[in-house]
């Protein structure tokens, strides 16, 4: 249908453009207007807001978990870097952490991060650098016993160079699969979010060793644009 200069089409009724747009404010760079815009107008940040999460990164564990199914009623979880608190709350509804679902294990949820977060109703949080010596065995006493879950989705702060930023988020990635390994009950997952580049190598080699299944996966919340990727490794060999 053809559209008239001023926007409207040719029955006289105006279509809507319900795409936000967002203009280039003085001191504010033009990435971070691009970033804001698409912030705004990302189905997935609106769900979020909508449902109740505390940010879009709920929907990638989700779709994880129905893809692989780790997040079972009365598993034991550990969220390491869980700020915001995201996978948190998706983890207390799925293990059934404050035992709404009657007749259903209840499970436990432990979050761990370097700052402050919120309370959220059925997890545990703590705040501890899971790289501090002893906090596999702190971790071990909180939960009662070992974990059946470790997931992370934690990020290096970015440098603004690819590759670097590529090299310390699979360190990290790393640091969490050593952390995993201390703290894993025999048959448990480890779940944790890396960045496409290559160096990845060595840490698929190890997580094959440790576990009967090692799968890479881009969950349709992930931006499209995004290097992201998750690692889901399951049936923990044990120690």
């Amino acid at each position: 249908m053809a559209r008239k200069p001023d926007g409207k089409n040719s029955s006289g009724r105006g279509q809507r453009d319900l795409t936000v747009k967002v203009r280039t404010a003085r001191g504010r760079k033009l990435s971070s207007t691009r970033w804001l815009q698409r912030q705004l107008n990302d189905p997935y940040v609106k769900r979020a807001r909508a449902e109740g999460y505390r940010g879009r990164a709920a929907f990638k564990i989700m779709e994880l978990d129905d893809r692989f199914g780790f997040l079972v009623p009365g598993a034991r979880v550990v969220d390491l870097g869980c700020a915001p608190g995201g996978w948190c709350q998706v983890a207390v509804a799925r293990v059934n952490a404050l035992g709404e679902r009657a007749g259903e294990p209840v499970g436990r949820v432990l979050g761990i991060d370097l700052q402050e977060v919120e309370p959220i109703a059925g997890a545990e949080i703590h705040r501890l650098d899971f790289l501090d010596d002893g906090a596999d065995d702190k971790v071990k006493a909180w939960l009662g016993g070992k974990a059946d879950v470790v997931m992370s989705d934690m990020a290096a702060s970015a440098s603004g160079h690819k590759q670097t930023d590529h090299l310390r988020i699979v360190a990290l990635c790393e640091a969490a699969a050593e952390f995993a390994f201390d703290v894993l009950d025999e048959g448990g997952t480890f779940v944790a979010k890396v960045l496409a580049g290559g160096a990845e190598a060595g840490l698929q080699a190890v997580l094959k060793q440790r576990f009967t299944k090692v799968a890479n996966v881009k969950p349709p919340a992930s931006r499209a644009d995004s290097s992201e990727k998750f690692v889901v490794a399951t049936g923990f060999r044990g120690a």
